[in-house]
């Protein structure tokens, strides 16, 4: 069994970059020591005869009192995200289910109305994190990682079946270890397949769906698909062009970024870390075992969308305007279902909470507020 890996290379990045501030410091002002004790970098002054270190060191002085005497003197946003951050921090936690150690996060106060946040490819609960931050003082959030995702275990594709009804199942296992009985569950890309399934198998659980850029009709597809298609058709022969299109660096970029014009916006950090994961050992089989079997969900979206149409949930959908990884017409296929369907077209791409968190906190608000 493979064990997620951590991320060593960020934090000697940040090592290289304080290193290389400190010895500009030393250069700049030519008196000033630097000296390394157990690990830690401090500073040492002497011969303070320079008449422009004393001034700079004079207005450091001022600049700190000023610092001191405005820091009580923040705005009342900025005092609330700092009390909420105190108060309902969030939690990194592992449990056993099935055998596996599936890592989730968690925060905000549990006799408040939960949400259920699943995640896509080939991202982890991370993608969360927008939301963790702005709707933990209201609510109860869970977002859990698949098996062979994020920080959960990554079992042999040998001895563990990577397809959507084993991902189901395994999550519908995690809710119950956790004892959450109802929800409402949010449902990205991969979660789409995997929400469903949960939902159907036990519709008394789910109060309410939120569908952020998840597929459930087949023309949702969008053109880059047809690779995709071929390779269910042909998995040995495909199997190399498949990996091109959904697995590569820039496969990953272009899910972040979509057709936004304005890419200036989008931290590189998000695709180039979930590309170090898909890099991994035993990671390019776990994701082709995976969407091998997206054809299964293909075959389910005729039973999703009558389930739907019986029982008119109370459905949000969440859509990125600068998608490019489903087609546009998707929002209103969902409409059709779901007549009462509350639809929002966001300014972000398939991962929209990377530019759009502010709106769809506020939307997800509303909504969830509404329904109690």
């Amino acid at each position: 069994m493979l064990a997620a890996p951590r991320r060593e290379e960020a934090r000697s990045r940040t090592g290289t970059g304080r290193q290389s501030l400190e010895g500009e410091m030393e250069t700049f002002a030519g008196r000033v020591v630097l000296r390394q004790n157990d690990g830690r970098t401090g500073l040492m002054m002497r011969h303070f005869s320079s008449p422009s270190l004393t001034r700079c060191l004079q207005l450091s002085g001022m600049a700190l009192a000023v610092f001191v005497m405005l820091a009580p003197f923040q705005t009342p946003a900025q005092a609330q995200a700092k009390e909420r951050a105190l108060e309902y921090p969030t939690s990194y936690r592992t449990i056993q289910i099935d055998g596996l150690s599936v890592f989730y996060r968690e925060a905000g106060p549990k006799d408040a109305p939960t949400l259920l946040l699943l995640h896509g490819l080939p991202s982890s609960s991370r993608m969360f994190e927008p939301l963790f931050a702005r709707l933990s003082d209201h609510y109860h959030l869970v977002a859990p990682d698949y098996p062979g995702f994020g920080h959960s275990d990554w079992p042999d594709p040998k001895q563990f079946a990577y397809t959507f009804d084993h991902i189901a199942e395994v999550m519908n296992h995690f809710t119950e270890a956790l004892g959450l009985s109802r929800y409402t569950i949010y449902m990205q890309d991969y979660g789409g397949p995997v929400g469903f399934r949960m939902v159907l198998a036990h519709p008394d659980r789910a109060e309410a769906l939120i569908v952020q850029d998840a597929v459930a009709h087949n023309e949702g597809l969008g053109a880059n698909w047809k690779t995709r298609r071929a390779f269910w058709a042909d998995r040995a022969a495909n199997e190399s062009a498949l990996r091109t299109n959904l697995l590569s660096l820039a496969a990953a970029r272009t899910r972040h970024v979509g057709d936004d014009p304005n890419i200036e916006r989008h931290d590189p950090d998000l695709w180039t870390d979930e590309y170090y994961f898909l890099s991994q050992p035993g990671q390019a089989e776990i994701q082709s075992d995976l969407f091998f079997d997206y054809r299964a969900n293909v075959e389910n979206y005729p039973k999703w969308q009558a389930w739907m149409r019986e029982k008119q949930p109370r459905l949000l959908v969440i859509w990125g305007r600068y998608e490019s990884s489903f087609d546009p017409s998707e929002p209103e296929s969902y409409r059709r279902d779901v007549p009462k369907a509350e639809i929002h077209i966001v300014d972000g791409g398939h991962f929209a909470l990377d530019t759009a968190a502010d709106l769809i906190a506020q939307i997800v608000r509303g909504f969830v507020g509404a329904s109690r």
